[in-house]
């Protein structure tokens, strides 16, 4: 009688059949998810988040392909969600235009789950939604506007400061950063 191989037996078998990390665009079905990560990530920082709900199903219905989710055995553990924009510089209505004949891809938000941070997963995902924007040919630089405590981080991904942004939520103040994405 043979043995069954280490390979077939019962405790080895995979469970499921979900990939273990996967970067997808996402669709207006995942809007929730990317919510419930967004909320928690941003109201114990600043008290408000850069996109509600319905922004986010806007902006993922107009552009989709201008958002990358991680998913990790089929959950959703980070994002980032986009939209073109079309003028040097950011402004108010940046935060909830989508400008199709823009060049430049303003980066509204990037969040990670609360149990996934502190791992590099939001300079990897940063890094893969650049080379995601650069097979996009109308796309030629990725904008943003962030605290200054976050320059560091953007800087180390790629990004140089443009100096202050003219966008102000409430108190808060922000640093316009630009990456170039081709040219």
């Amino acid at each position: 009688v043979r043995s069954p191989s280490p390979r077939n037996s019962p405790g080895r078998q995979r469970r499921h059949t979900l990939p273990a990390s996967e970067f997808r665009c996402l669709s207006p079905e995942d809007a929730v998810s990317v919510f419930e990560i967004e909320r928690e990530a941003f109201i114990s920082v600043s008290g408000d988040c850069p996109l509600h709900l319905d922004e986010i199903r806007h902006f993922l219905n107009l552009c989709p392909e201008l958002s990358l989710g991680w998913f990790e055995e089929g959950r959703l553990v980070a994002f980032v969600i986009g939209s073109l924009w079309d003028e040097d510089r950011l402004s108010q209505a940046a935060l909830t235009l989508h400008r199709p004949r823009g060049a430049a891809v303003h980066i509204h938000v990037l969040a990670v789950h609360r149990t996934f941070r502190q791992q590099g997963k939001g300079s990897i995902l940063l890094w893969r939604y650049l080379q995601h924007l650069r097979c996009l040919p109308f796309v030629r630089r990725a904008v943003l506007m962030c605290e200054d405590f976050l320059v560091p981080f953007y800087a180390k991904c790629g990004f140089e400061a443009l100096g202050p942004c003219e966008v102000t939520v409430g108190a808060l103040a922000f640093t316009e950063m630009q990456c170039a994405v081709r040219g």
